[in-house]
């Protein structure tokens, strides 16, 4: 069984009339836009990716001022039979939250910390506060969250999809740390959802993505001390060498203590190493990274140490090695690996598969790569064994390996081209999938990915719980509203 066709309780969303639009404007603070209006289509295109046209149109956008007019719009849209999908950042990859017809809930100005309490390592936050933004503010105070790794994502979107968090292996997924929602229902309440009080709700918020059955509009969050050290070695490699590294890296990581992150990347080779890259390496390169959240300099330092002993040393290109930074530092690197405004096919996938395998079977792929801003990533979990997903979150995925390819450009022009050699890496790479990240996947060319996002019994309880709690489909399901 697969997600390719709509669930049983989906129906379609009947249009809404520039009048209705007109009276939903005098329910709300903040702004109602009609289909055809005034500012309609720079508010509906307000997305990361910028492949496209994208063809979906929703019937009117609710740009929301606060938690009531959540409200109003839930219950505007159940008098009027109008199906929702809710939009945080804008940042999904595949613009899954542009729909035909139906209302579009616009959180954009949700987007306030609403306390920061040190003593209690707690805060309490609108949802769309990017990565940065929210780890500079904690971390003014000594303290940080298990954010995701891109700069520019918002908070709502990251965690709603389970958090792939920095320092994971230490303070787990970002869903790990979050003790509270508050959220609108299908039926247009606003309630707390925790661990006692909506227990179903605070399951299925962790993890259910673009279908979750409900609108969060603030997140209560448990912080965590600030690391003293952290540090990152990071090694440049000729694109040849990628199967012996794999092979290395699969064999030291169960070794390495859990608050190492390390990955394994295919990219353009950056200008310092380019000169060193051959003819046969079509400018790409390997790179080795390593970061570590430490207490101190020295224990940074000893962690990081196994990763001089890497056995193709002799062929290193550049690298630096324990070389301190900070959550903003990390920012600017992985803002410059995914940069913004481009067009993006992405297909990220969890794998038991060694790791070797899957780079012997890309490797020779990637040096075709039309566009040089397209990354493929593998991050190897490390520690003797794999960290299990919380056992209270609908997110439920997890493997020794996790990554795919970014494949990224600019053009227009170019899109054939590199959406023909995406598709082509997907075939390379599909032996080796266990699974897939509902964040980081373009659920609407392969609606059967949402599935392979969870556990069988995740999937079902998740399912169970939308017909249980939103029996008449107000909110969008994963694919309807797509064709």
């Amino acid at each position: 069984m697969t997600t390719d066709k709509e669930p049983a309780h989906s129906q379609a969303s009947r249009p809404l009339a520039p009048a209705d639009a007109a009276r939903l404007q005098q329910r709300i603070k903040g702004r109602a836009l009609a289909a055809g209006g005034p500012d309609f289509e720079a508010a509906a295109t307000a997305v990361w990716n910028q492949l496209g046209p994208v063809p979906r149109r929703p019937d009117v956008i609710v740009q929301v001022a606060d938690e009531q007019d959540v409200v109003a719009a839930i219950l505007f849209a159940r008098e009027h039979g109008q199906k929702v999908v809710v939009r945080g950042g804008g940042h999904n990859w595949s613009n899954a939250t542009l729909r035909r017809g139906g209302m579009l809930i616009d959180l954009t100005r949700l987007n306030k910390i609403i306390s920061i309490d040190p003593a209690a390592c707690r805060a309490v936050v609108q949802p769309i506060i990017s990565n940065r933004d929210l780890q500079a503010r904690v971390n003014a105070r000594h303290l940080a969250f298990p954010s995701g790794h891109c700069p520019t994502v918002k908070l709502s979107g990251y965690l709603l999809s389970g958090g792939m968090a920095w320092n994971q292996g230490v303070w787990g997924p970002g869903v790990a740390s979050v003790e509270a929602i508050e959220l609108v229902t299908a039926a247009g309440e606003l309630i707390v959802a925790d661990h006692t009080q909506n227990p179903d709700y605070f399951w299925a918020a962790r993890g259910a993505g673009p279908g979750f059955f409900g609108v969060a509009t603030r997140y209560h969050l448990k912080l965590h001390p600030l690391p003293q050290a952290i540090a990152c070695s990071t090694a440049y490699y000729p694109i040849r060498e990628a199967p012996a590294l794999a092979r290395w890296l699969e064999a030291l990581a169960p070794g390495l203590p859990r608050n190492i992150e390390l990955s394994l990347f295919l990219v353009a080779a950056p200008p310092a190493v380019a000169a060193q890259c051959g003819p046969a390496d079509a400018g790409k390169v390997c790179l080795v990274t390593a970061t570590i959240f430490a207490a101190t300099m020295a224990e940074a330092r000893e962690g990081l140490a196994p990763l001089e002993a890497c056995p193709v040393m002799d062929r290193c290109l550049a690298k630096t090695v324990a070389e301190p930074n900070t959550f903003q530092s990390l920012f600017d690197a992985s803002g410059a690996l995914w940069p913004a405004g481009q067009r993006c096919h992405v297909e990220a996938m969890f794998s038991n598969a060694p790791l070797a395998d899957i780079f012997d079977a890309v490797t020779g792929h990637f040096l075709d790569t039309p566009s040089p801003t397209t990354v493929l990533m593998f991050a190897i979990e490390t520690g003797p064994t794999v960290a299990p997903t919380p056992a209270d979150a609908a997110f439920s995925m997890s493997a020794r390996y996790y990554g795919g390819p970014w494949t990224m450009w600019s053009e227009a022009g170019d899109d054939a081209a590199n959406t023909q050699w995406h598709d082509l890496c997907l075939t390379h790479l599909k032996p080796f999938a266990a699974g897939h990240y509902i964040a980081e996947s373009d659920t609407v060319t392969f609606p059967r990915h949402v599935r392979e996002s969870y556990t069988p019994s995740a999937w079902a309880r998740l399912e169970a719980l939308r017909q249980t709690y939103d029996p008449d489909g107000l909110f969008y399901g994963y694919s309807d509203g797509l064709r």
